[in-house]
């Protein structure tokens, strides 16, 4: 990875948003638990992180009417 940047050398990049989604954007693969594959639809996503997605794994915009909010205990 570059010191400069760390993701350049990345071939996904994944930016948690804050209180939303898990944005993944690059080469990457969806697979279900069992290694069947999920499309992924282009090359980005969004991931739910809030757990009530109608269209799990990918978010629908429910962490904002359900006021989800992401742990607060952050590492750095």
């Amino acid at each position: 990875m570059s010191a400069e940047h760390p993701a350049a050398d990345a071939a996904a990049i994944i930016t948690p948003y804050e209180d939303g989604p898990l944005l993944v954007r690059g080469d990457f693969a969806l697979v279900t638990p069992d290694g069947r594959s999920i499309d992924g639809r282009r090359g980005t996503v969004a991931l739910c992180r809030c757990g009530k997605s109608a269209l799990k794994p990918f978010c629908d915009g429910t962490h904002k009417a359900i006021n989800f909010r992401a742990g607060t205990d952050r590492e750095g």
